[in-house]
């Protein structure tokens, strides 16, 4: 709005009204955005890849995909539903999940699904559309048995965090000691059954490692993770799950950054197109980051480019050294002044 006197330089004469917008939003696929956004992915991928440059990330680094969700509030539970009780004052709100995928090296989504709040999670579990060798690291939320006996058998491997009340059998128990006597790490081979109304019950085979996480020193905690890597050294586990946290840098970044609290439109379609539009500007100012050799955080980027937007500059230039004009106006200033010539 404070800029719309200059979207002369776009052509457009009149301020489009909020509800010009709305109907547009609601004829528009919001697959339109998506392909959009799903195409500059595709293009621009090795560009957004950590190891594109450097070389240096670790092969099994790479193959890392990491799998999780956020939930946007809604003001209404009639589109999407919300989950949890009814209030007992005021509307229950509605939500939607925005289910994604990115590898670990990127930081971008590679994968975003729609569904609303109160839908369970292990959909986005699908072994069909994972290949030999891929690693997936995600919450415990995702545990399923059989889809986890699926992902072993396609040769898929996973590593996640254990819930406290799950029921298996011990196979075999080994203790790692440091020279103090002290636990460093406890390797578990265990069965899992699940019995199938009907049908043939599920037996799995994972392994469950405990380790002593000394991320904060003060508070040293036990931490317990699951997977059906049975041969990799515990810190390649570890450091597998620790790269999860990939993901919830990426939500926090998303919320902080735009606009998902207020909506243009009503609609399912209204909703999923403003998100896709959020998705590809995130990626865009991602890749501006990545092609800038000067540090900026993502919401100092955000902010430049917020307030630059519709002005005509030369972007990558500004970035790289926004103090030039600056530098050059003070260089001037400091300059002897001529001499006068006497009379």
């Amino acid at each position: 709005m404070m800029e719309c006197r200059k979207l002369g330089h776009l052509g457009i004469k009149d301020l489009p009204r909020r509800s010009t917008l709305a109907d547009a939003n609601a004829r528009r696929s919001e697959k339109v955005f998506g392909k959009i956004y799903s195409s500059l992915y595709y293009h621009y991928k090795d560009k957004l890849s950590s190891d594109s440059c450097s070389g240096n990330t670790p092969r099994w680094f790479r193959n890392i995909k990491i799998i999780d969700f956020t939930t946007v509030t809604l003001f209404s539970n009639l589109i999407f539903k919300g989950v949890g009780r009814n209030p007992k004052t005021g509307k229950k709100k509605g939500g939607i999940k925005v289910h994604t995928t990115i590898h670990a090296n990127e930081g971008v989504p590679c994968d975003v699904q729609f569904t609303s709040a109160a839908t369970h999670d292990h959909f986005l579990l699908s072994p069909e559309k994972l290949t030999k060798g891929d690693v997936l690291a995600m919450d415990r939320a995702y545990i399923d048995y059989q889809k986890f006996e699926e992902l072993t058998r396609k040769g898929v491997t996973y590593v996640t965090k254990m819930k406290r009340n799950l029921t298996y059998k011990t196979l075999s128990s080994v203790w790692h000691m440091d020279a103090g006597g002290l636990m460093v790490w406890r390797e578990e081979l265990v069965e899992f059954r699940k019995k199938v109304k009907g049908g043939e019950d599920i037996v799995h085979k994972a392994r469950i490692i405990t380790y002593v996480n000394m991320k904060n020193p003060k508070k040293p905690k036990l931490t317990r993770l699951l997977t059906n890597d049975l041969e990799t050294a515990y810190e390649e586990i570890v450091a597998t799950y620790d790269a999860r946290w990939e993901i919830e840098s990426l939500f926090k970044q998303l919320k902080q950054n735009f606009t998902l609290r207020y909506f243009y439109g009503e609609s399912a379609n209204a909703i999923k197109i403003q998100i896709w539009v959020t998705l590809i500007a995130n990626l865009l100012l991602m890749l501006l980051r990545k092609s800038t050799t000067r540090s900026w955080s993502f919401s100092g980027l955000a902010t430049m480019v917020r307030i630059m937007l519709m002005y005509y500059i030369d972007v990558h230039g500004f970035l790289e050294h926004p103090e030039k004009d600056w530098e050059e106006a003070l260089e001037k200033a400091l300059e002897a002044p001529p001499e006068s010539e006497q009379n």
